[in-house]
């Protein structure tokens, strides 16, 4: 009877087991992206300016990333550049990686946990005392209001 028992046990620990291992290699999907967002974040496309929903916006909150939700902006840092696109003179530590174009005129910025575009930064402009502007596509970003809880990074 006991080993019949523990028999059983082993089973049901086992199969919890192969569970754990399944959840744990299942590949997150990355957040569905519209035809405009994907031509921003993943082909490196330009919304129109003075066109984007978060322009204009100045409620307090976090900027997150559209297509993996890594947070990359907080409202604090958004300023009125007269651009076109939303401006920020920092990003939330490690949250953004600068590539040089190849050009070597602009700075690319991208999100650090999906790689997706994000626009340019651009440094010694005198807008803010940080002397930085990030600037950056309506497209890429989603706006999570203040008290309001972060959604879940996805990583693959």
């Amino acid at each position: 009877m006991k080993i019949r028992i523990f028999n059983i046990a082993l089973v049901v620990l086992m199969g919890m087991w192969q569970l754990s291992i399944a959840q744990n290699n299942k590949k997150m999907e990355y957040n569905k992206l519209t035809p405009q967002e994907e031509k921003v974040l993943l082909f490196k496309a330009t919304d129109r300016p003075f066109t984007g929903d978060y322009y204009l916006k100045k409620d307090a909150g976090t900027y997150v990333c559209r297509r993996c939700n890594a947070p990359l902006y907080k409202s604090a840092d958004k300023f009125e550049a007269h651009c076109g696109w939303p401006s920020f003179d920092d990003e939330i530590k490690g949250s953004v990686k600068r590539i040089p174009d190849a050009d070597g005129m602009r700075t690319e910025i991208v999100c650090s946990n999906c790689g997706g575009h994000l626009g340019h930064v651009f440094l010694g402009e005198g807008f803010t005392a940080k002397n930085t502007r990030h600037c950056v596509n309506t497209s890429s970003l989603k706006f999570i209001p203040a008290g309001a809880p972060l959604p879940e990074v996805i990583k693959k």
